[in-house]
């Protein structure tokens, strides 16, 4: 017999059959109710045979005894039930969201609740019902979560992108879907590809809310990352050079990385982008790259919109929602840093391989490594992929006479029988 319940995950809806944990539970508290019942019939259906007070008093404190009994036997369902729940969670290392706390908003318990086939179970799947799907973390944030799915129905959203934001950056992600129109601002002064790709973007079709900046002026005159300095300044050489012209050994031109394509480069994936100059520049080579951003102090997503390009907001915590071996190019930079921790560093490059169709190039693009260890750490994770080092440069920059260390690289991806 299956059974389904929400596990709250890596972004997808989790369907789960019985576990044989459950199944022995179950059959215990069929057993307990069934001999229990049968005790209290035999109790109360048999009489004295010899009529006196004496037998009556007796019987009648048997029926107390066991009624003590099935008290404590259903205290022992009760307690075994909440610890197995404890030990698996603690097993699976995830919990579900308590839709039972207080001041859960409805429109929240709406919904996240199941949602029983019309056909009953599915032949294909065994499923019985379908679950909503939200990240799992999202239980650590529950009152954050409650204010982003408190709204009007089918009125306007709140203008809460930045809340939503911090959910996702806690590993609040997804989010589950909402019931109201979200704000719409007026995209006046597009331009047509491909003149949209070097044009200025206008203040006026950027939503500034929840930025501490209010106009673009602002944007180009801080260093917002190590990759975007000055990046929302179209006409900046130091921008709109930026890989057809070399400042530097660290620095590949686009065109030689292509060269290096084994079947050609058709589609690429673009790790923290900055403003999309990286896509810009493949799209002139009808290359089409989705660029992966965050509006973190800066308004990257509309941006890359605005120019013509596809941006995918996504944090590098989600799984990327793509198939396996399906792009012929992954690009990133000193964003894939992850906040320097190797367990995540991991995962994501296990990611990256993924995506990336056989003969692929994994291009590098000025890695900061902050001291020997770490490049040595990131070496050693790219060579157990086993990719041909097509290009492989270790530099030094200097920054007001502070050097510091960058890794470029342009690797393959082997094919792999088993």
């Amino acid at each position: 017999m299956g059974s389904v319940s929400l596990k709250i995950g890596d972004g997808t809806a989790r369907f789960k059959r019985a576990t044989i944990c459950s199944s022995a539970l179950n059959i215990l508290m069929l057993f307990s109710v069934v001999t229990t019942n049968l005790f209290a019939l035999y109790a109360f259906t048999s009489s004295p045979k010899d009529g006196q007070i004496h037998s009556l008093i007796h019987n009648h404190k048997n029926i107390s005894l066991i009624s003590e009994h099935v008290s404590l036997i259903l205290k022992e369902i009760d307690s075994s039930q909440k610890k197995l729940a404890k030990m698996e969670k603690e097993l699976l290392g995830y919990q579900s969201i308590d839709l039972s706390r207080p001041n859960i908003a409805s429109e929240l318990k709406l919904f996240l609740q199941h949602h029983q086939l019309p056909l009953g179970k599915d032949s294909r799947t065994g499923i019985t019902e379908m679950v909503a799907s939200v990240g799992h973390s999202c239980e650590k944030s529950a009152d954050l979560l409650t204010q982003y799915m408190t709204y009007k129905l089918s009125g306007p959203c709140p203008d809460d992108w930045s809340l939503a934001q911090k959910l996702i950056l806690r590993g609040c992600e997804p989010l589950p879907r909402r019931r109201c129109l979200a704000k719409s601002v007026p995209k006046v002064g597009l331009q047509s590809f491909p003149v949209s790709l070097w044009k200025p973007v206008s203040d006026k079709i950027v939503t500034w809310s929840g930025l501490g900046c209010k106009n673009l002026n602002c944007l180009i005159s801080k260093k917002l990352s190590r990759e975007c300095v000055g990046c929302f300044d179209l006409d900046n050489p130091n921008e709109n050079q930026r890989y057809i012209k070399a400042r530097g050994k660290n620095d590949f031109l686009i065109d030689d990385v292509l060269a290096l394509g084994s079947g050609g480069i058709r589609i690429g994936f673009d790790i923290g982008g900055g403003s999309g100059t990286f896509a810009a520049r493949m799209a002139e080579r009808n290359v089409t790259v989705i660029t992966n951003t965050l509006n973190v102090d800066a308004p990257y997503s509309e941006f890359i919109a605005a120019r013509g390009l596809f941006p995918l907001y996504l944090s590098l915590d989600h799984r990327f929602p793509f198939y396996d071996n399906v792009f012929d190019l992954v690009h990133a930079s000193s964003g894939l840093d992850v906040g320097g921790q190797p367990e995540k560093l991991e995962f994501l490059m296990f990611d990256f391989d993924r995506i990336l169709r056989a003969g692929g190039l994994f291009w590098l693009d000025n890695f900061y490594c902050a001291n020997d260890e770490k490049k040595s750490a990131l070496t050693r994770l790219i060579e157990r992929f086993g990719y041909k080092k097509l290009k492989w440069v270790v530099g030094e920059k200097g920054e007001m006479g502070k050097s510091e260390v960058y890794l470029s690289a342009v690797l393959q991806k082997p094919v792999r029988v088993s």
